[in-house]
């Protein structure tokens, strides 16, 4: 056969397959996928082992820890001074001070006293020191003084002690036979320091169940190998793996797997030895994912689920044989993780014998629209700002997409969006499901637009202690928020079309402008193009806005960049004007592997791509700041940051400039 013949069979053989999604015949709500997951699982802790005190720690104690011994052991000075009888101190005073003879004996912590502390005497003890017959009190060494006289050396009080003063009795901590740590307990420095009070070297926990994870799909390229284009990195190997180890659980890397059914079956075999087994991602030649058909062939009772009403996270397949877990995750790194939290840790940490996750909900207002696809339940990641009062909060989306490796470690929680709404609007009161941590205002909150340059400014302060929350919503979005009081610093490049002067004319009342750098903006393009090159941007924008065959990537609605281009057009709209990107970084990248031809973005970024580049127009980039924060501590750090030496030698470095 032909190769393009070949070609076409391998395109109509994919389009039937896709066409049937006989994969997805049955899409459950993720309440009942998880219903018939559980159903079938055997949820217990797998079994018991005994580990070194020194290896235990983030262990589960397996059974009640009972003390076979008292802490401490014997009564125990907690201070340095004198083993008395508080009988002898009766009535000592200033003017009339008491004084008892001193034993020839220093009662040192670890050594046992010989001498018994008989009436009118004292010993004198160490902080730690076991208290000798005889004695019932100490005191300390600071309200006594010592007096030599012909007949020996005495101490003299000049206030009386009472029994028991100063003393730590025998068992006054733990006591012999008392539980002193529970069953399902997790064990940190705090247990383990217990447990060597009573003399453990080794402990008993719960075994760690071993989750095997396996990352499927030609396209993936293990980190550290030469990446091809078209190829991936396996992130999401790498993400479970440490999710894994914090459930307490020990994963089991299993590599890539290509897209061969042979291949499959026998890593699918190997990662069934273990007490669970995760798959991630495979897109094959044609004929869709893989992975579902080799664990389709699983019994007892095998794949229970199959499609689930939710996004991200729709292809999730669940599974079960013997008991144990088989859960293919969506390939995407968003899609993975969210599905991953949600279906396979609450089991993970039953079998590792962890409580199950106490999920905290907060407040927040929803500052931006949000739209949304009916018939499946929609969950957002967020980041959480403090509003002007400092109480409320206000949910940034994360619209990165599912795709996104980032967005589970810049999110503080995600909210849901109901299955029948098609949008929530601006203003709307929302709950954001924290990601397991409080929510800490930072100590420089900055929301607007994305410019490399800006971690020049950021970094120092982050490297000297400082917090930062940055969200990159565009400038008019940045704008809004410091109009709002949710930011302490607004970074913009806003024009204004009628006058072409920047930022100033966008100010509200209660805003201020700091002056921040100058950066070149102009048209990017593939060096050795002849439409672009030896012509001014302007020159080339209207040569080209007419030709079909010469494609834009241009800046998301709201971006000052995008303001920038409108201007530059005027009512042409060349072929992929609606085509929009989020940053000038993703412009280049689009340009440079031949996805557009040409678009608008700052000198630094096709430097950086190795990119043509036609000036346009210099902008400020400037912040915006609420007057109510300018006084804030870290706002007045963050500008005279702006001032030093080393932040502008930084700026010059990308072509920016103070």
């Amino acid at each position: 056969m032909h190769s393009s013949d070949r070609s076409r069979e391998d395109i109509r053989r994919f389009v039937a397959l896709a066409a049937r999604q006989d994969q997805f015949l049955e899409v459950v709500s993720g309440e009942e996928a998880r219903a018939r997951f559980h159903r079938h699982l055997d949820l217990s802790p797998r079994g018991e082992e005994r580990v070194p005190l020194s290896a235990s720690l983030g262990r589960v104690l397996s059974a009640d820890v009972v003390a076979e011994v008292d802490v401490p052991g014997f009564d125990r000075s907690v201070v340095d001074g004198f083993a008395v009888r508080a009988a002898d101190t009766a009535g000592a005073a200033e003017d009339d001070p008491v004084a008892l003879r001193l034993n020839d004996e220093v009662l040192a912590a670890g050594h046992a006293p010989d001498l018994t502390v008989e009436p009118g005497t004292a010993t004198v003890i160490a902080t730690g020191g076991m208290l000798p017959r005889g004695a019932d009190a100490v005191v300390m060494v600071e309200t006594t003084e010592a007096v030599e006289r012909p007949d020996g050396l005495f101490v003299t009080l000049t206030r009386p002690a009472t029994p028991g003063a100063f003393v730590a009795a025998a068992g006054s901590d733990i006591g012999r036979g008392e539980v002193v740590l529970r069953r399902g307990q997790t064990l940190t420095s705090r247990e383990i320091g217990v447990l060597a009070a009573i003399g453990l070297a080794e402990v008993a926990v719960v075994r760690r169940p071993r989750v095997a994870i396996l990352s499927t799909g030609d396209e993936i390229v293990a980190p550290g190998q030469p990446i091809r284009t078209g190829a991936v990195y396996d992130s999401n190997g790498a993400i479970l793996a440490a999710a894994v180890t914090e459930l307490g659980a020990e994963p089991v890397p299993l590599g890539i797997a290509p897209d061969e059914d042979g291949a499959l079956e026998r890593l699918v075999a190997q990662g069934l030895q273990c007490d669970a087994l995760l798959l991630s991602g495979g897109t094959s030649k044609g004929a869709g994912d893989r992975s579902h058909r080799i664990v389709a062939q699983l019994k007892d009772p095998g794949i229970v689920a199959h499609g689930v009403a939710l996004k991200p996270g729709k292809p999730l397949c669940l599974a079960v044989t013997g008991g144990k877990p088989v859960v293919i995750l969506p390939g995407f790194p968003t899609s993975a993780m969210f599905t991953f939290h949600s279906f396979v840790a609450p089991v993970i940490r039953a079998m590792a014998g962890l409580p199950p996750a106490t999920a905290e909900e907060v407040p927040a207002t929803l500052p931006v629209r949000l739209g949304s696809e009916r018939g499946r339940t929609e969950y957002v990641m967020v980041s959480l700002v403090h509003g002007a009062d400092g109480d409320t909060l206000a949910a940034y989306p994360l619209s990165k997409g599912s795709g996104a490796v980032t967005a589970f470690s810049h999110a503080d929680g995600f909210l849901a969006i109901d299955a029948q709404a098609e949008a929530v609007e601006a203003g709307t009161p929302v709950s954001v499901h924290l990601l397991g941590r409080a929510v800490a205002p930072a100590d420089l909150i900055v929301v607007g637009s994305q410019c490399i340059g800006l971690n020049a400014v950021l970094g120092g302060l982050i490297g000297e202690g400082m917090t930062v929350k940055a969200l990159n919503v565009g400038s008019m979005g940045g704008l809004a928020s410091a109009r709002r009081g949710e930011c302490d610093i607004a970074p913009v490049h806003l024009m204004d079309p009628a006058t072409g002067t920047y930022n100033m004319p966008f100010l509200a009342p209660g805003l201020e402008l700091v002056a921040g750098y100058r950066r070149m903006q102009g048209i990017v393009f593939r060096r050795g193009d002849p439409r672009f090159e030896g012509r001014t941007a302007a020159e080339a924008a209207a040569a080209v806005a007419g030709l079909a065959d010469c494609i834009l990537i241009n800046r998301n609605a709201g971006s000052g960049t995008r303001i920038l281009t409108d201007r530059l057009l005027g009512p042409a709209r060349p072929t992929g004007y609606w085509t929009q990107a989020k940053s000038h970084n993703a412009v280049a990248v689009a340009v440079a592997q031949n996805r557009a031809d040409w678009g608008v973005a700052i000198e630094t970024a096709a430097t950086l791509y190795g990119l043509g580049f036609l000036p346009l127009q210099e902008e400020h980039y400037d912040f915006v700041v609420p007057a109510a924060r300018r006084d804030r501590p870290a706002v007045r750090r963050f500008v005279e940051a702006l001032d030093r030496p080393d932040v502008a030698e930084a700026l010059r470095a990308m072509s920016f400039l103070r």
